[in-house]
């Protein structure tokens, strides 16, 4: 079970301290760099980081899933702060796989056309995605900690 937790903690890390790094470090830093210097330095960034996205669902998934198993006995012992967790979970997971399929595959084509139109609405596109999964990702933490420690009261 130690395992698990560490490595579930560890995807949480990199994953919403990415986004926390990307949307409140890197990006105030670029504002005002012209529209296709962005773009790909963004499309570089993002195929570096999203590989590490990619890895930190599946871990999050197994060990997730593997908790639920092995800590409660099932989804009907599960207490609710864990379903609220993996349901909010799931949605960020659903709202990254629409980024990297839709305006992050945009991205990469507008930088390689030089596309400054298109490669400035796919970054408005992500960076909404990824100021949604930031907040989703806090609220999963707050819910994470408030939850298990309202196990010891």
């Amino acid at each position: 079970m130690g395992i698990a937790i560490t490595l579930h903690l560890l995807s949480v890390v990199v994953w919403v301290g990415g986004m926390f790094f990307a949307y409140l470090a890197l990006r105030p830093a670029l504002a005002g760099h012209e529209v296709l210097v962005r773009a790909r330095l963004w499309a570089a960034v993002f195929q570096r980081f999203f590989t590490w996205v990619w890895a930190a669902i599946v871990v999050l998934l197994v060990t997730g899933f593997y908790m639920i198993f092995t800590a409660f006995g099932g989804f009907r012992q599960t207490p609710l702060y864990v379903h609220v967790m993996l349901g909010l979970g799931i949605l960020m997971m659903l709202l990254f796989a629409h980024m990297f399929f839709a305006p992050y595959k945009r991205l990469r084509n507008s930088v390689a056309a030089n596309d400054e139109a298109t490669a400035k609405k796919a970054m408005n596109q992500i960076r909404l995605v990824i100021a949604i999964n930031l907040i989703l990702g806090l609220i999963v933490i707050i819910t994470a900690m408030t939850g298990t420690f309202s196990l010891y009261d």
